[in-house]
């Protein structure tokens, strides 16, 4: 079908555009497999419907905090329904922030100087100039807040599963803390199923094929068969390396996230 939803129909619908059942695809399965898995990962990180929002609540342990990091596979999921829910934080592709904790000077704390000036004048708001006041009071305290308790440092990699919080650990924080984690994780197509419909991912599922395909071939380059027919690997192979290349190209450009800019 041209619709697919599930990792077999997309493979399917790969071998058809390259010509099964009325040509021979000269390619294993396990290959077939190997390609579906390198065109997904290439869609979860370059195309922006590959990711999705998050966010982890998690309990800070002793070990972390001896530690001075937080492992990604063991935080838990939080968010509501607006977010998907991953199982745990494997899943994530990166961290763009975590919520400051609640030192006084801002957050829902009542002997925090934001709940108080709230309490004191959210009654006598009575006209624009009154609301002009008490948005630049607010303002004020949230500058100071973000002087005299900056918002911390993160650095996370993939390849480590660790996010760092530059802090002093022991001092900052403790055992049974919570921390809320924002973050972006890459969505599962087989929950997913139209991710498998995408049609740059289609696209480059067949031009991986018929790279695959070329690179079989290749040996049997120059070998004449009866009637004189040539097998020429190195054409399918180098189209489908430039289709390839045009389409991570695309993804990059038009499709892919923005990198978030710091401002400070």
């Amino acid at each position: 079908m041209a619709t697919p939803t599930s990792r077999e129909e997309l493979k399917q619908y790969a071998l058809r555009k390259l010509g099964a059942p009325v040509i021979e695809i000269n390619v294993d399965d396990a290959q077939l497999e190997d390609c579906i898995d390198d065109a997904l990962q290439i869609f979860n990180e370059y195309h922006f419907d590959g990711v999705e929002r998050a966010l982890f609540k998690h309990e800070i342990t002793q070990s972390e905090i001896d530690k001075g990091f937080i492992d990604t596979n063991s935080i838990g999921f939080t968010g509501g329904n607006n977010y998907p829910q991953p199982e745990n934080g494997s899943k994530i592709i990166s961290v763009t922030k975590i919520f400051q904790f609640d030192e006084g000077g801002a957050g829902t704390n009542m002997f925090s100087v934001r709940y108080q000036t709230a309490l004191q004048d959210i009654y006598g708001l009575r006209s624009m100039g009154d609301m002009a006041n008490y948005a630049i009071t607010q303002s004020y305290i949230s500058m100071l807040s973000d002087i005299l308790n900056p918002e911390k440092q993160i650095r996370f990699t993939r390849v480590t599963n660790r996010l760092y919080v530059d802090m002093n650990w022991t001092e900052t924080v403790d055992a049974g803390d919570f921390l809320l984690i924002d973050a972006y994780v890459s969505l599962d197509p087989d929950t997913y199923t139209e991710i498998y419909n995408d049609i740059l991912l289609k696209k480059y599922v067949v031009a991986s094929f018929r790279k695959q395909w070329g690179m079989n071939l290749i040996k049997y380059q120059g070998i004449n068969l009866p009637g004189g027919v040539q097998f020429d690997g190195q054409a399918l192979m180098s189209q489908g390396n430039d289709e390839m290349e045009k389409i991570e190209d695309s993804l990059q450009d038009k499709y892919e996230l923005p990198p978030d800019i710091m401002v400070g």
